[in-house]
């Protein structure tokens, strides 16, 4: 029907943004050559992923290269279920690449190609384009700090998201991410502090705390004396605590053989907000989150490994189960 306007987009239950890359994973050490399997990684756009497939709308913003790369990010995305809403390409600077490189055991050595990049590109402005429509604002944002980290115009994207999922009565999620490669355990400091009044929910792993707080001694009631309403401090295989002002909760970790952890915090940030869409409380929220970061771990990939909501149940099963 003419002079009708088409519907926008049903609001996000939940929002991220941040940059995502091609990703190369090699077989062995890169300066013996040998094969290289391509995909995609992101800590956004892996929790993304991860709560697309539990059944939740979520959307990703970023910007990607009018490139190759970029096509398979944006392809992939979709195919996951992920809303583009917002998402934008730049013709003028290339997507990212990332490469893993395994050396010994479990251990990966991650090399960045980012400088310049698309995904660095990230602003307010794409922010607010975002938010433009009426009741666009999501029920859950989350940001981490690996945007802050890509330079200025990425940390006032966050800034905006931040101040108008909060004016419309949004929940903020932060998960620290602090990648050493990116930038110092003091200027981190000196970005996120400043933020944590406006969190509703911190994620971070044991050592990430002091890049929050002075506070030695107990760091995690240091974060919530800062304005911060839940602190949740991942403790890798001895599972994870939520700290309130109420008291703390701790649930343990599910038991998997390790395959690749990589991957599995943002998988861990995906099942613990599903379980606060879903209205669980702390520690049924712990528990999904422990559930999605194990199938993580015991998969090889970032993302590809992660739950639908019905393969939530499978790691109940003794180990060596044939489903038939």
């Amino acid at each position: 029907m003419t002079g009708v306007p088409s519907p926008g987009p049903a609001a996000p239950d939940v929002l991220t943004l941040g940059e995502t890359m091609a990703a190369f994973r090699a077989a062995g050490a890169l300066r013996l050559g040998g094969s290289l399997q391509l995909s995609i990684a992101g800590a956004e756009s892996t929790v993304a992923i991860g709560l697309a497939r539990l059944g939740h709308r979520v959307r990703w913003l970023g910007v990607t290269g009018a490139d190759e790369p970029g096509e398979l990010i944006r392809r992939t995305l979709r195919a996951e279920g992920v809303d583009l809403t917002g998402a934008r390409i730049d013709p003028d600077a290339p997507t990212g690449l990332i490469l893993f490189e395994p050396r010994v055991g479990d251990l990966t050595r991650v090399s960045y190609y980012r400088t310049g990049s698309a995904g660095s590109r990230l602003d307010a402005s794409d922010v607010a384009a975002a938010f433009a429509p009426p009741g666009a604002a999501p029920r859950i944002l989350h940001v981490t700090g690996i945007t802050c980290a890509l330079g200025p115009e990425p940390r006032a994207a966050v800034a905006a998201a931040i101040e108008r999922t909060r004016a419309a009565g949004g929940t903020v999620c932060l998960d620290v991410n602090h990648r050493r490669r990116l930038w110092s355990t003091e200027r981190a400091a000196a970005v996120l502090r400043p933020l944590l009044p406006s969190v509703d929910v911190l994620v971070a792993s044991d050592d990430e705390l002091a890049v929050l707080t002075d506070d030695t001694t107990d760091p995690a009631r240091g974060v919530l004396a800062a304005g911060v309403g839940e602190v949740v401090v991942k403790h890798g295989a001895d599972g994870a605590t939520s700290h309130t002002p109420a008291g703390s909760v701790h649930r343990p970790a599910r038991r998997v053989a390790a395959v690749d952890t990589i991957g599995a915090g943002d998988a861990f940030v995906a099942g613990l907000l599903s379980g606060r869409l879903d209205g669980l409380d702390v520690a049924g929220r712990l528990d999904r989150a422990a559930t999605t970061a194990a199938f993580a771990v015991a998969t090889r990939g970032d993302w590809e490994g992660l739950p639908t909501r019905a393969e939530l149940p499978l790691l109940d099963h003794a180990p060596g189960t044939a489903l038939r």
